[in-house]
């Protein structure tokens, strides 16, 4: 028997999570065997928690789209007992049963080894958002980023992929401008490196110009929609925005053919979700050399199992700030 947060659909088709008991014998078929030491809380998650907006099609489940910690067993010739992995993406947590429970069973390509220097509480203080966060900066300098260009923005920056990416690049010797939307978060944003904190308000005015001054060397973005639109406009000639979320719509104001053709910006997409093992390992040992540590433990929020069903409606509404570490086995 093993512990975990079990969602579950009653027969007028409304969601409840609880933390129960359950057996090893409910676990899904797969390669390896974790015992799960750390998860986190994920935008996903939240409406994993909740109502699962489609995202969970068959109940009961359990939620958790990353996770770390200690295989068990394995008939994978890659991992043995005792390793320690870490795993991010591949829809886990959403049609697959995920890290919210003290064992998880996947398959073996859908892990990572820990690279040395990280624990498994530290690699869920980073999790998909910081992973998120550090493939978005590689495509940056894989397409010219590097510090003295001028300030980079990061949208979305008291948030798990703004967290991060403020910190990592703050430590790169960049020069950040950290876009929030709440202010009492700008301290936060400061002790992680920010040298700039513009308000949200600032950047989510529609104007008419289909160009503005040249302001940006790169930019995460986080955000998208209304304050998309307006960032391109202001990027300098030649650089790159990394997109990485939807939180502010996918619809993008102005005239976004000007940036491009008379500019030359870069619109990269960045999804986390499916990247080859390759990248993943990459970015994960880029993570354990270029996070600075002492910031990511200014990231964590501690919590537990019994607190996920309110930390969820919380995510869903931007009400948490950097990272939640969930210890599963508290």
């Amino acid at each position: 028997m093993f512990k975990a947060l079990l969602v579950e659909k009653d027969e007028a088709g409304k969601t409840s999570a609880s933390v129960q008991e359950i057996g090893e014998d409910r676990l899904p078929e797969g390669d390896v065997t974790v015992a799960v030491e750390y998860s986190t809380v994920n935008y996903k998650d939240g409406l994993c928690i909740g109502p699962g907006a489609g995202l969970v099609r068959d109940y009961p489940h359990v939620p958790g789209i990353d996770f770390a910690g200690t295989v068990e067993s394995s008939t994978d010739d890659r991992y043995k007992p005792g390793d320690r992995v870490v795993l991010t993406g591949w829809r886990v947590g959403e049609n697959r049963w995920g890290g919210y429970g003290e064992k998880a069973r996947v398959k073996a390509d859908m892990l990572v080894p820990l690279p040395q220097g990280l624990t498994t509480r530290q690699a869920m203080a980073v999790g998909t958002a910081g992973l998120t966060a550090m493939l978005a900066i590689m495509a940056l300098e894989d397409h010219g980023l590097a510090p003295g260009q001028g300030p980079v923005l990061v949208t979305g920056a008291a948030g798990g992929v703004g967290s991060v990416a403020t910190a990592v690049l703050a430590k790169l010797g960049h020069e950040v401008a950290a876009v929030t939307g709440r202010p009492e978060t700008g301290d936060y944003l400061k002790g992680l490196g920010a040298t700039q904190i513009v308000a949200r308000e600032d950047l989510t005015e529609v104007t008419r110009k289909p160009l503005e001054s040249e302001v940006w060397a790169g930019c995460v973005d986080a955000v998208a929609g209304a304050m998309l639109g307006r960032v391109l406009k202001q990027m300098k000639y030649g650089t790159s925005v990394a997109a990485v979320g939807l939180a502010g719509g996918a619809a993008i104001e102005g005239a976004l053919i000007t940036p491009f053709i008379l500019r030359g910006v870069n619109l990269l997409g960045i999804d986390s979700v499916m990247q080859p093992y390759e990248n993943r390992v990459r970015a994960w040992g880029r993570i354990a050399r270029d996070l600075p540590m002492d910031r990511l433990e200014e990231m964590i929020q501690p919590a537990t199992l019994g607190d996920l069903p309110a930390l969820g409606r919380a995510i869903l509404k931007g009400e948490v700030k950097g990272r939640v570490v969930i210890d599963v086995r508290a």
